[in-house]
């Protein structure tokens, strides 16, 4: 199964830019907006199966508008 194909991700709710799903080192998921840099918290996982959950729990923080966005001066 492909975690990839399997998510659909929604337009960043900041700039409208795309969302990439990415696993960190293999412990861990977030998503990123591609022009703006926003993103959601990580979510860790220690199994397969906490690996599938933690993509759906980030997808779903992205697609509901659960991000953050650092500017400039901040």
């Amino acid at each position: 199964m492909n975690i990839h194909e399997e998510l659909e991700l929604q337009d960043c709710p900041f700039c409208g830019g795309p969302g990439l799903l990415e696993e960190e080192q293999g412990w861990c998921w977030s998503v990123t907006c591609m022009d703006c840099g926003a993103q959601t918290a990580h979510a860790e996982f220690h199994s397969p199966a906490e690996r599938l959950e933690a993509a759906r729990k980030v997808a779903y923080l992205w697609n509901v508008g659960k991000v953050v966005r650092a500017d400039i001066g901040e």
